[in-house]
C-alpha cells in the first residue's frame, strides 16, 4: 500500500511511532502479552492514530502482513525441513566436524562466518539464515556455550553481504537511483562487508555471546542434550533414521545447490537486463524460475530426499519429521508477518516522509546526511530496503548535480545501507525472524541482536567515510 499523505507533522508523528513502539515494548514484556496479537493490536491503533482513513486501515494492515508472509512462510517452512533431514541423519554434523577440523574449536564463529559471507554473496539475508540454521546448532551443541557465539557471527555475515553488496536489491536500486556503478559499487563492496563485519559483528557477537547465554532451542532438535546419546539413538531408532551419516560431499552438494541456483538467477536476470540475453528467451526464463528463492529451496528438500532417504527412512517418515518441523516454525511465521504488519503500517501513515523531510536541509555533508536520513527511515517504518531505496531516491537529485564519481557514489551506497542496518527493532521482521529463530525473548533481542545491527551498521559508515575523505 502507497504511504498517503501524512495527516500531521513530522513531531506528532513522530510521536505516534515512539508511542507505538512503547506499547508494543509494554505489552510483551511486561504484560506478557503473546507477541503476534500484540503487534496486530498495536498497529491497529497505530493506523488509527496515525490518520490513516478508517476504511484504508484494513488494506494498511494486511500489505505489511501478506507481502512479509509471501517472502518468509515459503522459505521458514523448506528451511527447517531441509534442516530437519540433515540432523536426523547426521548431515550436520559431518558439515560441523568437517568446518571444526579445518579452522579449530576456537574459531568455529569465525569458520561459520567467513562461509557466510562466502554464500550471502547472491544470497538474501533470511534464506542464508535458514540453510545455515542446523549447522549453527549443531556447533553450538557441540562445544556448549551460547548459541549466539555462532548464530550472531553467521547472521551478522549474511546481514552485511545484504546490506551493501550486488546483486542484492537494496544497494543495486540505490547505485541506479544515483547514477553509479554498480560493478564499482560491488568491488568495494566486498571489502568494505568484510571489515565492516569482522569489526561490528564477528568481535562484537563474542562479547556478546559470552555475555548472554542462550541454550540451543528445540526448533530443529527436539527435546534439548548435550549431545547424541543413547536417548537420541532410541528416538533415532524410533523414527526409522539409520545411524550412519551421508558423506561430506553429500552434504555440501546439498547445501551449495540452493545458492548455485538462486546465483543462476541472479546471474541471468542481469544478463538479460544489459541485453546480453533476450528477455524472452526461455532458457533464460526457465533458469530464472528455479532460481527463485522459494523455488530452489524446494528442488533442495526434494534432492535432499532423493540422497538422504534411501536406506535411512521411508517419504512416511520423512512426512512425519516434516510435521514435526512445521509445527514448530507456525509461531514464528506469523509473529514475523506481524512484524511486517507493523512496519507496513508506520510506511501507509507517511511517517517516514514527513521524518525525510524534516531531516534534508540540515546542512551536513552529504554521506553524513545520507546515512541519517537512512536511520530515520530504518527506525521508522523498520523495511532496510525501503529505507536504502527511500534515502537513495531523496539524495540523488544533489548527487547527480555535484557530478559525484562513481566511487563516492559507492560510497554514498554504503552509508545509506549502514544507516538502513542500524536499530533493527520491533517493527522490523528481521528483528523477529532472528530473535525466534534462536529462542530469545524480546528483551534479549533487543540487546544482542540489535546492538549487533547497530555496531555493523556504525562501523560500515564510519569505513565508508574514512574513505570518502582519503579518495
Amino acid at each position: 500500500m502507497e504511504a498517503i499523505e501524512p495527516a500531521y507533522g513530522a513531531g506528532v508523528l513522530l510521536l505516534i511511532a515512539a508511542a507505538a513502539v512503547a506499547l508494543l515494548l509494554f505489552l510483551i514484556m511486561k504484560v506478557k502479552l503473546h507477541a503476534f496479537i500484540a503487534l496486530v493490536l498495536v498497529s491497529v491503533l497505530t493506523a488509527v492514530a496515525a490518520g490513516i482513513p478508517l476504511g484504508d486501515v484494513p488494506g494498511a494492515l494486511m500489505s505489511g502482513f501478506s507481502t512479509t508472509l509471501g517472502s518468509v512462510a515459503l522459505l521458514v517452512a523448506f528451511g527447517v525441513m531441509l534442516g530437519r533431514l540433515l540432523e536426523h541423519t547426521g548431515g550436520a554434523q559431518v558439515l560441523a566436524d568437517t568446518l571444526i577440523n579445518r579452522f579449530g574449536e576456537k574459531r568455529a564463529p569465525l569458520a561459520l562466518g567467513v562461509a557466510a559471507l562466502i554464500f550471502g554473496f547472491p544470497i538474501f539475508f533470511d534464506a542464508g539464515l535458514v540453510v545455515f540454521l542446523p549447522i549453527i546448532f549443531t556447533v553450538a551443541r557441540r562445544f556448549g556455550g551460547s548459541v549466539l557465539k555462532y548464530g550472531l557471527p553467521t547472521a551478522g555475515a549474511f546481514a552485511a553481504m545484504h546490506a551493501i553488496v550486488p546483486p542484492h536489491p537494496g544497494p543495486v536500486a540505490a547505485a541506479d537511483l544515483m547514477e553509479g556503478n554498480i560493478g564499482i559499487t560491488l568491488l568495494l563492496g566486498v571489502p568494505v562487508a568484510i571489515v565492516g563485519w569482522f569489526i561490528g559483528a564477528h568481535l562484537v557477537s563474542q562479547w556478546l555471546g559470552n555475555r548472554f547465554h542462550v541454550s540451543v532451542p528445540d526448533l530443529l532438535f527436539g527435546k534439548e542434550n548435550g549431545g547424541v546419546d543413547a536417548d537420541a539413538d532410541d528416538e533415532a531408532e524410533r523414527r526409522g533414521v539409520r545411524k550412519e551419516a551421508p558423506p561430506f560431499g553429500t552434504v555440501l552438494l546439498i547445501l551449495l545447490l540452493p545458492f548455485l541456483l538462486i546465483a543462476l538467477n541472479t546471474g541471468v536476470s542481469t544478463l538479460q537486463t544489459d541485453g546480453v540475453v533476450a528477455e524472452d528467451a526461455v532458457w533464460a526464463d526457465f533458469l530464472v524460475l528455479i532460481g527463485q528463492t522459494s523455488v530452489a529451496l524446494l528442488i533442495t528438500v526434494i534432492v535432499a530426499l532423493i540422497l538422504l532417504a534411501p536406506g535411512r527412512f521411508s517419504m512416511s517418515k520423512a512426512s512425519g519429521l516434516f510435521d514435526d518441523a512445521l509445527g514448530s516454525i507456525a509461531a514464528i511465521i506469523l509473529i514475523t508477518g506481524a512484524g511486517g504488519m507493523f512496519g507496513g503500517v508506520l510506511r501507509a501513515s507517511g511517517i517516514g516522509q514527513a521524518l525525510t523531510e524534516s531531516l534534508g536541509d540540515l546542512g551536513l555533508p552529504l554521506i553524513v546526511q545520507a546515512f541519517l536520513i537512512a536511520t530515520a527511515l530504518r527506525v521508522a517504518q523498520g523495511s532496510a530496503t525501503v529505507a536504502i531505496t527511500t534515502t537513495a531516491g531523496l539524495i540523488s537529485a544533489s548527487v547527480i548535480a555535484e557530478g559525484l564519481g562513481d566511487v563516492h557514489v559507492a560510497l554514498l551506497v554504503f552509508a545509506i545501507a549502514a544507516g538502513a542496518t542500524v536499530l533493527s527493532h520491533v517493527n522490523d521482521s528481521g528483528f523477529w525472524l532472528v530473535g525466534r529463530f534462536f529462542g530469545m525473548d524480546v528483551k534479549t533481542t533487543l540487546k544482542t541482536w540489535t546492538v549487533l545491527e547497530t555496531t555493523l551498521g556504525v562501523a560500515i559508515f564510519l569505513i565508508a567515510a574514512l574513505l570518502w575523505v582519503v579518495l
